[in-house]
């Protein structure tokens, strides 16, 4: 059973010659390529599924804000369709007011005035900086995680060499490992899609606050509770 344990490296490999301990094949750096190659795989692994998760969800994320993005971001802006709409309905009642003999003071003034400074409305501005906002982190959290991996693929890849050469090649990626601090990018990728998350449902809320969804839902638990109190009958 002893000759069978992959970590038995004393078995593993045969003893170096007095004086051989440093040279390129010698057992120590064996023994580090394979400790190193099942440390690194084990982060890979446990980081890969971390990445994968975030990727997908971040993409679907983002879908669904540039969607509301695609609506909301059309308030920034004069509504030229308005405009003219409204242009068109003066001059007809222009028209009225003089096949009727009355007075032209009468007829109201168009509000899309074309030829003032156009300004959104404060809700719309806050709501579409709240989105873009969201949407901003979501997509740097889905790139920083394409580059985390594809940092990874080159940082297990490694060259072909003696072991030393191995061994001395995958020391000095993994010092630049930790010196960029990649585990803890990788840590910090899951909280920037939960402020993404918070962010959009702040603008959420904001958006709503016009449209009243607690009257709906009042009406819907009061609809539901006449239900439940005639089926008690």
């Amino acid at each position: 059973m002893t000759g069978n344990d992959p970590y038995n490296y004393e078995e593993k490999y045969p003893e170096d010659k007095v004086y051989e301990e440093t040279k390129p094949n010698a057992r120590v750096w064996k023994t580090y390529v394979d400790e190193s190659k099942n440390h690194d795989a084990r982060m890979d692994r446990e980081s890969r599924e971390s990445l994968d998760v975030l990727l997908v969800f971040a993409g679907l994320f983002s879908a669904v804000v540039t969607t509301f993005v695609a609506q909301t971001s059309q308030s920034l802006q004069a509504d030229y369709a308005q405009v003219s709409a409204s242009l068109l309905f003066e001059m007809v009642l222009i028209q009225r007011a003089v096949a009727n003999g009355s007075s032209l003071d009468n007829v109201p003034v168009s509000s899309p005035n074309p030829f003032t400074t156009f300004t959104p409305a404060t809700m719309d501005v806050w709501v579409n900086g709240l989105w873009f906002t969201s949407l901003s982190l979501s997509l740097a959290t889905a790139l920083v995680a394409v580059l985390v991996k594809q940092w990874l693929h080159h940082y297990l890849a490694l060259p072909s060499g003696t072991p030393r050469e191995q061994s001395h090649v995958r020391q000095y990626r993994y010092g630049g490992f930790q010196k960029w601090h990649v585990l803890v990018i990788i840590g910090l990728l899951p909280v920037l899609m939960h402020l993404a998350l918070g962010i959009f449902f702040i603008g959420l809320t904001i958006f709503l606050v016009p449209l009243r969804p607690w009257f709906f839902l009042d009406h819907w638990c009061r609809h539901c509770g006449g239900l439940h109190d005639i089926s008690d009958i």
